[in-house]
């Protein structure tokens, strides 16, 4: 539930890289892109938007939370993730202490930033 976020990164090739492979699975692409200093846009059918730009400072880690349609997309998400190189923070599953259908997975990526997709539809 957000227009967007945008923040800095401290490698920009290597978190565009990540962010675009790991958020695949839920139809995320480069809406727009300027220099590095500028950055990408980030988006899944122009709703909200994800930005990107090279920063010198690192950042305080984030807690970024993705909706999906789907639990198969919270599926595919973590598996992107991990293969684009991010650190496992949260295998998919049910987290019942938050709502009886929070099906979600969580990894760490580039910068140390916490990664969530989450479904809150009922499984099938």
């Amino acid at each position: 539930m957000f227009d967007h976020v945008k923040f800095g990164v401290s490698d920009y090739a290597a978190s565009k890289a990540f962010f675009l492979e790991a958020l695949a699975p839920l139809g995320v692409a480069v809406a727009s892109e300027g220099p590095p200093t500028y950055g990408v846009e980030l988006s899944a059918g122009g709703k909200a938007s994800l930005c990107l730009f090279q920063s010198g400072e690192k950042p305080a880690p984030l807690h970024l939370a993705f909706a999906a349609a789907t639990r198969q997309q919270v599926d595919a998400f973590y598996r992107a993730a991990l293969s684009a190189g991010a650190r496992d923070n949260g295998a998919p599953g049910l987290r019942p202490h938050y709502h009886a259908d929070y099906y979600a997975a969580f990894v760490i990526g580039p910068d140390g930033h916490n990664i969530e997709v989450v479904c809150h539809a009922p499984g099938a």
